[in-house]
């Protein structure tokens, strides 16, 4: 597991902006996307540095970023042993930014940098997540249609309503990075998991290019892990804290119902008993004998596996906070000052 974290022994630079751009085989498109996003953040005032981070590229991309870091100090750059996927790349590049508000975007250039400074003033109007929002999209139907499906059945379990939960072009302030945690493949779902703790997410119309370089990395299989990740989000962000109140409801039905079934077929027994002649079949022939049987099992079992959660769960956060707070205010010092 990796946690989404900046690096609390890195002291944010006022006003610098952070950008993370996770690299995987993109040779190509680095130098014009350094230079887009040097021209942008000229043009707009903004002091910024660029964190370049290699995902195990095979096809020349670190010596690009390298050559583009010699000639540029705003650039900094990590490398991968091996591709480790996007989450890896952006909890790496977090945890050394310097800035207080950190961006991300995609190397593939079809993210336009030009963007930058409405996202910058998004985040300065009061949002703590602006999330990208490529309405009009210029990626093939196959990719667009199950991407639209997706993100409206993440906003309907999640209450998180954005249009776009899979674009690579988001803003954050660095308290979202200090607070959030990530693991797997759920950087899709930074937005939900900054929202389950409080952050204001919004999101931003944004220009969508055609992809000049390369082909896409995501397939078919994306859409299947992010269902699934999609199924983790919804647990931790209502029933990290109180994995009993799923488990144990669940377990609590289960076994009520297995318990039914078994006082009906005990009345039945000693109906049968009392009189041979009724019509009811010996317990042995009754399906349901095996229905409720098993309903009591499982529900035994998943009460179980939810108080070992609570225990799990009372033991991990025993460092952890189970809140976020956004504001704090200490009363004055009444101590005298020492005599000098």
């Amino acid at each position: 597991m990796s946690e989404l974290a900046v690096n609390p022994n890195v002291p944010p630079t006022p006003r610098l902006i952070s950008i993370v751009i996770p690299v995987f085989n993109e040779r190509d498109s680095l130098a014009v996307l350094h230079q887009e996003i040097m021209t942008s953040a000229t043009a707009n005032g903004l002091d910024v540095e660029v964190i370049f981070v290699d995902d195990g590229s095979r096809d020349g991309s670190w010596e690009v970023i390298r050559e583009i870091a010699s000639k540029d100090s705003r650039i900094r750059a990590i490398r991968f042993r091996t591709n480790f996927g996007k989450a890896a790349a952006l909890s790496a590049g977090f945890k050394i930014v310097r800035g207080p508000i950190c961006m991300t975007m995609d190397a593939d250039l079809q993210d336009d940098p030009h963007e930058i400074p409405r996202f910058i003033k998004s985040i300065d109007g009061g949002l703590d997540v602006v999330s990208g929002w490529k309405k009009q999209r210029n990626d093939p139907i196959y990719k667009v249609l199950p991407s639209r499906v997706f993100n409206r059945l993440v906003g309907r379990l999640t209450g998180v309503k954005l249009h776009d939960h899979n674009c690579g072009m988001k803003c954050y302030r660095r308290e979202v990075l200090q607070e959030v945690r990530l693991y797997g493949e759920l950087h899709r779902f930074i937005p939900v998991l900054a929202a389950a703790r409080g952050f204001r997410v919004g999101e931003l119309i944004i220009n969508h290019r055609r992809r000049k370089f390369g082909k896409s990395k995501y397939g078919f299989r994306r859409y299947m892990r992010g269902f699934l990740d999609l199924l983790t989000v919804k647990f931790i962000t209502r029933f990290s804290q109180r994995p009993q109140h799923f488990l144990g409801s669940v377990g609590m039905f289960s076994f009520a119902m297995g318990m039914l079934g078994l006082f009906y077929l005990a009345i039945t027994w000693v109906i049968r008993a009392v009189d041979p002649t009724s019509s009811f079949e010996p317990l042995h022939n009754r399906p349901l004998m095996i229905y409720s049987l098993g309903g009591v099992l499982l529900g035994a079992q998943l009460f179980s596996m939810g108080i070992l959660a609570e225990l799990l769960t009372a033991y991990q956060s025993r460092n952890e906070d189970g809140y976020s707070i956004s504001e704090q205010i200490e009363p004055a010092s009444t101590t005298p000052p020492l005599s000098k």
